[in-house]
């Protein structure tokens, strides 16, 4: 059986705290042995990463560019082993989901190089005719990485590539559920030849790995992806360094009378059963408008059972596999039930594990419900199960009206045959990011993501340069200026 250890400047060793299984959510079996780090461990490894990055820091832009390419090369190299090993931790589908992942990986790596090589200062004017300033984007030191399992590689990549490109050094606590897969990645990045310290793997658990990396005084910057309630003790334990949080959502999807319906489904299906549902830009809530809701919803009915092949996750056959652990699938039963019990009818699914026919009771049956009502748990709150919740609306404004009044503010989209009204609608949206006539979880790379202010969805923006700038600041410099006549001659 398989054993991961943690990586702390350079060296893999046990962690302090007992080592725990890892354990599949497809298959119920203990695939590999993972280490824990306890408090002690996360501060081993920020000293290392204190001592490391101003040489770090100090190398060329391009050279740093560099070795993000060839991580990104080995990534590439070895994406059957990532990919394999992200189905058995995290329960995505392989050929559906997980090469997926494992490509955008390495396009995280790939795009911290370009943008590390473009980011550049100003040469802004003085006061005075006699100086000359000069102002650069600077690294910020240590930079404390805590991710989430739902997207195990990408979700800390996207934060922890631009630091490295940038210049810091990262210390990286991801999920316990997904231990293993990520110590796969840790390999792959300390085994391209960073200086020791510069990148420092210690999984464990939040209350202690995470909460010893937000709180410790040796980080300059915390990037956390993850729960709201989580995000708000990281927020705190944080307080006064660099915070870059991107928080739960619970993306309205809202279909106006005049939309293309086929559209609506399809991308239905893509913003609710994606990786499960399990996705802080799923469509949690679908606001249809009452001419087109009964229609709607049969097509939804009809596509989620042509379409949505529940199973095995190694199956070339399965487009959607388990729930990744029992506290996710303990809310996507406590919400279901809810509803029903409050009035909604459950149109399909519903069940999970063993009801189902399943081997573990992580498989949930991808679920529509109609006749929901705001006030139902699955409306209010962040279920991330695969489930489309439908609640008619009257109009446009009332879509609208429903859509803000969550605390939520992370993605929306709205379906309409009118580009005026989609526009409309998007600029009175309150979300960091709004679609039109596509699903909540279509987004790009590159362009810049994150909650809207005033929401619990988080702050700051993950996405290309957008995170490097969160992760470096900008350093002025003033000096005399040359005596017109002087000098070269």
């Amino acid at each position: 059986m398989d054993e991961y250890l943690l990586c702390v400047g350079g060296q893999w060793r046990p962690g302090r705290s007992p080592a725990v299984p890892a354990v599949s959510p497809g298959s119920g079996e203990t695939f590999a042995i993972v280490a824990t780090a306890d408090r002690a461990d996360v501060d081993d490894a920020v000293q290392a990463a204190a001592r490391a990055w101003p040489a770090w820091a100090a190398r060329s832009p391009f050279e740093r560019a560099a070795w993000c390419e060839q991580v990104a090369a080995r990534i590439t190299a070895r994406r059957d082993e990532l990919a394999r090993l992200l189905t058995l931790d995290q329960g995505k589908p392989l050929a559906a989901e997980a090469y997926d992942e494992v490509g955008e990986l390495a396009e995280y790596f790939a795009m911290a190089a370009a943008d590390a090589r473009r980011l550049d200062g100003a040469f802004p004017p003085s006061a005075s005719a006699r100086r000359r300033v000069i102002t650069a984007r600077v690294p910020l030191g240590v930079v404390g990485v805590i991710s989430p399992w739902n997207w195990p590689y990408t979700m800390g990549a996207e934060l922890f590539a631009p630091a490295l490109a940038a210049g810091n050094a990262v210390v990286w606590v991801p999920a316990p559920t997904t231990t293993a897969c990520c110590a796969l990645l840790a390999e792959i990045i300390t085994g391209t030849g960073p200086p020791d310290g510069v990148f420092s793997f210690v999984p464990g658990p939040g209350p202690v790995a995470g909460d010893a990396l937000a709180a410790h005084p040796g980080v300059q910057a915390v990037g956390f992806i993850g729960s709201v309630a989580t995000g708000g003790l990281v927020a705190a334990r944080s307080a006064g360094k660099t915070q870059l949080l991107e928080l739960g959502g619970n993306g309205p999807l809202v279909i106006l009378d005049d939309a293309d319906l086929e559209l609506a489904t399809e991308a239905a299906l893509e913003a609710a059963y994606l990786c499960a549902g399990q996705s802080c830009t799923a469509g949690e809530r679908f606001l249809v408008h009452a001419a087109v809701r009964a229609e709607f919803t049969e097509r939804v009915v009809a596509a989620t059972a042509g379409r949505v092949r529940l199973g095995d996750p190694f199956d070339p056959r399965t487009t959607m596999g388990p729930l990744n652990n029992e506290a996710t699938a303990a809310k996507f039963d406590r919400h279901v039930a809810d509803a029903v019990a409050r009035g909604a009818t459950l149109c399909c699914g519903g069940r999970r594990g063993a009801a189902a026919g399943f081997p573990t009771e992580l498989y949930a049956e991808p679920t529509v419900l109609d006749g929901v009502t705001p006030d139902m748990e699955i409306a209010a709150e962040e279920t991330f199960g695969p489930v489309v919740p439908v609640i008619e609306v009257a109009s446009a404004a009332q879509a609208l009206e429903l859509a803000n009044a969550a605390p939520f503010g992370l993605t929306m989209a709205v379906f309409t045959a009118d580009l005026e009204r989609g526009l409309a609608f998007a600029e009175q949206a309150r979300a960091g990011w709004v679609n039109i006539n596509a699903s909540t979880n279509v987004w790009e790379s590159h362009l810049p993501f994150g909650g809207r202010s005033g929401s619990v969805s988080g702050r700051g923006r993950v996405g290309g340069r957008f995170a490097m700038e969160t992760f470096t600041e900008p350093k002025t410099i003033l000096y005399p200026a040359p005596e017109l006549g002087k000098g070269g001659g």
